[in-house]
């Protein structure tokens, strides 16, 4: 079953707020995610940990995440999945906006597999 953690850039708000919205919703905030422990550790640090768990990882870093992807793909490295949040598409301060559109993933994917899965999350209309 899909269960996010969300990375350290987004607020443990939307992981509150996601879990009292989406009855059965599986999500932790990489601050509370073992006591805080993977707070500023590199990204193949927090993924190679969430893989080990099942969690998809949610993150607006593209910039050096995706490139630490590729580099897995080409090195037979695997993940449970990650999804890109566009700052164009949710703003990082819109709290409600990514609410919703991960509560849609959740809903339509929480079954899937999301093993080595990449998703680019699209805000949902209002």
């Amino acid at each position: 079953m899909l269960h996010f953690l969300t990375d350290e850039h987004i607020s443990p708000v939307v992981a509150r707020e996601l879990s009292k919205r989406v009855q059965g919703v599986k999500v932790t905030a990489l601050r509370h995610w073992k006591d805080g422990q993977f707070l500023g550790a590199e990204d193949s640090t927090i993924l190679e940990a969430a893989s080990k768990e099942g969690l998809t990882f949610v993150s607006y870093d593209q910039r050096t995440i995706r490139p630490l992807l590729k580099q897995w793909v080409e090195q037979g490295v695997h993940h449970s999945g990650v999804v890109f949040v566009d700052e164009e598409s949710i703003r990082p301060n819109d709290f409600g906006g990514l609410i919703k559109a991960l509560a849609a993933v959740w809903k339509m994917e929480r079954r899937a597999s999301w093993k080595n899965r990449v998703m680019f999350l699209k805000a949902t209309s209002r």
